[in-house]
């Protein structure tokens, strides 16, 4: 067993608070403490002083996916063309393919909340994206 400090771990802690630890957990927080300790290092020896937090514009332009009005378009045909065949689905596969898809239900929830098996939950879902498959080969 290893004293610590808490004062040393959390900035938080405005007096001495020492505690005692097993040996792995010491060995664990001596691992954790180099390792920020060459990440710090490592940052300084190359000059990487900068982030993409910047509020330079370069993480906005990296993460939001700038579309040209042509894609713009076709996505907005493509969604109104998904919903369409969703909406030819008969009304159980419709609620189905929603909650499952859209909503991010697993078909084990689905299952319990219609009080149904969840084979026929996963056979309708199967179905239905068998009929939007159809559906959507129409207009291809």
């Amino acid at each position: 067993m290893k004293k610590i400090n808490l004062r040393d771990l959390y900035p938080f802690y405005k007096s001495d608070f020492l505690i005692e630890i097993a040996d792995e957990v010491a060995e664990l927080i001596k691992q954790i403490e180099r390792k920020e300790h060459a990440d710090c290092e490592r940052i300084r020896v190359n000059k990487a002083y900068y982030s993409l937090d910047a509020d330079d514009g370069i993480e906005r332009d990296i993460v939001l996916l700038v579309l040209s009005p042509e894609e713009i378009y076709e996505r907005k045909l493509s969604k109104r063309e998904l919903y369409a065949a969703i909406n030819s689905l008969p009304e159980k596969q419709a609620k189905r393919i929603y909650a499952h898809f859209f909503l991010g239900m697993s078909k084990a929830e689905i299952a319990r909340i219609e009080g149904v098996n969840k084979c026929q939950v996963s056979r309708s879902i199967d179905k239905a994206l068998k009929n939007i498959e159809k559906f959507l080969k129409k207009f291809l």
